[in-house]
């Protein structure tokens, strides 16, 4: 961290430049990472489409075990529920 502290325009050329995060130490033990904010919205971007695609899965599955109404079904439901009219 000190290291980090001394000269941290070198290392945010190097971030920008390999892409790759920094782990900042202290005494030898991990304490942060340091990433460039582009690399890092492609990280939550990624993160993001997985969220996605593991909605997609639960949903496939959930039709493949019959865990599911016909649409309809629920709308009744949701307008008895809340007193809307047809």
């Amino acid at each position: 961290m000190t290291t980090f502290r001394r000269n941290p325009g070198l290392f945010m050329k190097q971030l920008k430049k390999n892409k790759r995060p920094l782990v900042l130490t202290v005494k030898g033990k991990a304490e942060a990472v340091v990433q460039d904010a582009e690399s890092y919205q492609r990280l939550l971007d990624i993160v993001a489409r997985a969220d996605v695609h593991e909605g997609i899965r639960q949903g496939l599955e959930d039709v493949a075990q019959g865990r599911t109404r016909p649409a309809q079904e629920v709308f009744n439901e949701i307008r008895a529920k809340h007193g809307i009219p047809r």
